[in-house]
């Protein structure tokens, strides 16, 4: 299974890039919210957990409202 992925991402690199295009923009704007809202607890898992902008959807449109 994990072969067949390397080979796939071997053979297509513009999937790579693909999801660093998609990735990126969530990541930043889910920092920013996070630092602005003074969130320290949440900057931590978003800068170094990378979950193809999931995680970042989640703080943003769940998480990062101010009460």
């Amino acid at each position: 299974m994990i072969e067949e992925i390397a080979e796939f991402l071997i053979m297509n690199p513009w999937f790579i890039l693909l999801i660093i295009a998609w990735s990126l923009p969530w990541k930043g704007v889910a920092l920013w919210k996070a630092a602005k809202n003074d969130h320290k607890w949440w900057f931590i898992p978003l800068l170094i957990v990378n979950t193809v902008g999931v995680l970042e959807m989640i703080y943003i449109f769940v998480f990062s409202k101010k009460k």
